[in-house]
């Protein structure tokens, strides 16, 4: 079926284009009578304006968007994903305002998008995740005069404003707590070391242990199940096996509950669990798994307000995210406390 046009409109309602054109975007050179007749009969028809269009006439698309460049596989299991995205999109639409979302297969990719996206003027602005040390995407974004909010840490944000998160306080939180169950020797299962939250959360990790009188480790993983069983296997099967693993997300850490599991130890009286960020999958998995939790929705939503002011021609300043609070359950204990009886799962 044929999409109505401005055209059908006029010939509706007897009157040129310009007058429907005049209508339609609230301009002067009507009667009232006749910008309530168009505007009835563009209701009636079902028209719509299009926003190609009305971006190079109003110069706004009345679009931001949002890139991801990590694997699907992964992408699809992380809650804080799922999370950032409501919060962003349960603050645009309160503006009427479209999210565009895709993902790129690298980073190449992603600049091309944006550069593409700007020229066309598909979108008002950008969200920037998953920053990377050394990320070319800023130098880029700030030539391209482009509006963007970075959902990272300012250190690696350049001009840009970001929304971000204090890793070091939330490192020393779960570290100190580990230390007064009397864990000595801790390791923590990262992300990718060439993103700056998992660099500056290795690099806190280790000067936390290092104060606490703690021995440390951190391994790199690519925050799914796969890598999160494969690198508990490995740590508890070491010489010296930590007696507590702290895991960058939910998914690696339900994985390595699992698989220490099934090598027989118990959790926690063998080793604790921890996971940085909390989800119902951590309240939902026996026993429970111990959390960080912060309001992911929130820093999404900020981004959105920022972006938006961006986009109107400001420039807010960088927002510094609650403290997560570590939410303590069932995965985590005392050093060497007796072990309850746990039924050994199958491999």
């Amino acid at each position: 079926m044929k999409r109505p046009t401005i055209a059908d409109i006029a010939q509706r309602a007897g009157v040129t284009k310009a007058a429907v054109s005049f209508a339609l975007n609230g301009q002067p050179g009507v009667s009232k009578a006749t910008r309530e007749r168009i505007l009835a009969i563009a209701k009636e028809i079902g028209f719509q304006p299009n926003s190609a269009a009305r971006a190079l006439t109003a110069g706004r698309a009345e679009a931001f968007g949002l890139i991801i460049d990590r694997p699907a596989r992964t992408l699809g299991s992380e809650v804080f994903f799922m999370q950032l995205i409501s919060g962003i999109q349960d603050e645009l639409a309160r503006q009427h305002v479209t999210l565009l979302f895709t993902m790129a297969e690298d980073q190449d990719e992603e600049i091309e998008l944006y550069r593409r996206w700007w020229a066309q003027r598909r979108v008002d602005g950008v969200f920037v995740v998953d920053l990377q040390v050394n990320d070319r995407r800023i130098a880029v974004l700030e030539g391209l005069h482009m509006p963007a909010v970075v959902i990272g840490t300012p250190r690696g944000s350049g001009a840009l404003p970001a929304v971000w998160q204090d890793d070091r306080s939330a490192v020393e939180t779960v570290v100190t707590y580990l230390a007064k169950l009397g864990h000595h020797r801790i390791a923590r299962v990262g992300g990718f070391a060439r993103y700056w939250h998992s660099r500056l959360r290795s690099e806190e990790f280790t000067s936390a242990a290092a104060a606490a009188g703690l021995t440390a480790v951190s391994v790199e993983a690519d925050y799914s199940a796969e890598h999160g069983a494969r690198t508990t296997r490995s740590l508890l099967g070491s010489a010296e096996p930590p007696t507590a693993i702290v895991y960058d997300n939910d998914v690696m850490a339900a994985a390595g509950l699992g698989a220490a599991q099934r090598m027989g130890r118990n959790v926690p009286a063998d080793v604790s669990i921890v996971s940085w960020d909390d989800s119902a999958l951590c309240e939902l998995i026996h026993p429970a798994i111990t959390a960080l939790r912060r309001n992911i929705p929130a820093a999404g939503s900020q981004a959105a307000r920022m972006l938006q002011e961006m986009a109107a021609g400001g420039y807010p300043e960088n927002f510094r995210e609650a403290q997560p609070a570590l939410v303590v359950r069932d995965s985590s204990g005392q050093a060497g406390a007796p072990a309850i009886a746990t039924p050994r799962l199958s491999a």
